[in-house]
């Protein structure tokens, strides 16, 4: 049987995958999972029960998805705050704020509005490694917690977790913003009321588009991954900058005044210096992922910065940064994560950071980006193929070694098998895009030759 969670908690299909019932026995098996430990422990020793904290975006599905879970966890002997609709990382930051004993945030992020998700967060607000998931999955075909009477868990409001959230990102900031015309695209998600009031608190001039959820409209046309809408406003406002979350508000985008993306290796580059100047970079390095551009590690390193690479998902980013004490990591997606002051990517933060850099040092954001080159890139999804032979298949090797030499250090190639589907991934980065085209074309062809099922 495959797996219930996959790279970002459980998603599917509302009503249809993801359904009330399967919620209730998530977190039903959460509170058997989350609520052991010592801080759990000395809560009982006080007679108290667990606390979890509940929250969602503004997906339709995600209030009855919400009630499951509320349901699951108080019938489980758990006392949960329901946060309401706020970001993942406001979610991720309350449940570190208060000690509860873990956390869970309903939303598919950057999906369409029809799908959602459930994902948990354990004491401290960290994401779950897969061996607690694995656990929790387990649980599920367990006896659940079934107390009674006053050992029923009890569910309230959580009335100041969007004020909480908002006083810890203002107090992340080096600087103000004043001066800075921003606007925000809120993805009709759960950034559309915090993200314009902490931006506004902070001196910038805002003007809003995608900040109307209604259930329905949840990343439909805008958001990180529709950025045209938001390019077309910034110039149509003459504004200095357009910053645009997902869904969920965990990652960041960015456009310039002339409605040029700036993507999120870009950001980090500009924020990894920024850092560095203010000696808040530990270690001069930077933690990406094997897909952030050959550009940002050339920038960085002709800035006396190491760019250390991880598998791609900030989850692994995460799990490097927590090992090493590193403070700043992220992906080209947008999900940076600042870990003097969040556990999870912080979109809202990362846009924050970005136009204090813009108030501080009085340039553009153009001006700022370019520090980094952006080397051509193409990705080829090579389908129908055993993707279980890509890292062994001595013609595949034979290829990428022919044509790393020919790239030398001008570019580089990657291979990546996905982790569902008979398909590798085909990635070339060339200092022009012909080059890109003509080696990553050539290398899918061996790959889907020699691979073929």
């Amino acid at each position: 049987m495959s797996r219930l969670f996959g790279t970002d908690g459980v998603r599917g299909l509302a009503n249809r995958e993801l359904t009330a019932a399967l919620a209730l026995g998530l977190s039903q098996a959460s509170a058997v999972v989350l609520t052991k430990g010592h801080h759990a422990d000395a809560r009982r020793a006080e007679g108290r029960r667990p606390v979890a904290v509940v929250a969602r975006d503004p997906r339709i599905s995600g209030e009855f998805l919400t009630a499951a879970v509320c349901a699951g966890l108080a019938s489980s002997g758990v006392d949960v705050l329901d946060a309401g609709v706020i970001p993942t990382p406001a979610a991720a930051f309350l449940v570190d704020d208060i000690g509860a004993d873990f956390g869970v945030m309903i939303s598919a992020s950057h999906n369409p509005a029809p799908d959602n998700g459930i994902k948990f967060f354990a004491f401290g607000g960290t994401k779950l490694p897969d061996e607690v998931e694995d656990r929790i999955e387990a649980a599920m075909a367990d006896p659940q917690l079934m107390p009674i009477g006053g050992d029923v868990g009890r569910i309230r409001r959580f009335a100041d977790a969007e004020d909480r959230y908002v006083l810890h990102l203002l107090g992340a900031l080096p600087n103000r913003l004043d001066g800075i015309h921003v606007v925000l695209d809120c993805a009709h998600g759960a950034a559309s009321a915090v993200s314009p009031e902490v931006f506004t608190d902070a001196g910038a001039t805002v003007t809003l588009i995608g900040a109307d959820p209604d259930g329905v409209n949840i990343n439909d046309g805008v958001g990180s991954t529709h950025l045209d809408n938001l390019a077309k406003a910034v110039l149509e406002h003459g504004a200095d900058v357009g910053i645009a979350h997902d869904g969920d508000a965990d990652r960041c985008l960015a456009v310039d005044a002339t409605g040029a993306v700036v993507d999120g290796d870009q950001i980090m580059a500009i924020i990894a210096l920024a850092q560095k100047e203010r000696g808040a970079l530990v270690g001069d390095t930077l933690v990406a992922t094997v897909m952030s551009n050959l550009g940002l590690i050339r920038a960085m390193a002709d800035h006396g910065i190491t760019v250390r690479q991880t598998k791609v998902g900030d989850r692994y980013v995460l799990e490097d940064m927590n090992e090493h004490g590193f403070t700043l990591g992220g992906e080209q997606s947008g999900h940076i994560v600042f870990a003097d002051y969040a556990t999870t990517g912080d979109g809202i933060l990362t846009g924050l950071s970005l136009v204090a850099r813009m108030a501080a040092t009085g340039k553009s954001l153009a001006e700022l980006a370019s520090v980094m080159t952006v080397f051509p890139q193409i990705m080829i999804n090579v389908r129908d193929v055993d993707r279980s032979r890509a890292a062994s298949d001595e013609g595949v090797a034979e290829a990428v070694r022919r044509f790393e030499a020919e790239l030398g250090d001008t570019g580089r190639v990657l291979l990546r098998p996905s982790g569902t589907e008979p398909v590798v991934r085909v990635m070339v980065e060339a200092a022009d895009q012909a080059t890109a085209d003509r080696v990553a074309h050539a290398l899918a062809d061996v790959v889907r030759e020699r691979l073929a099922l």
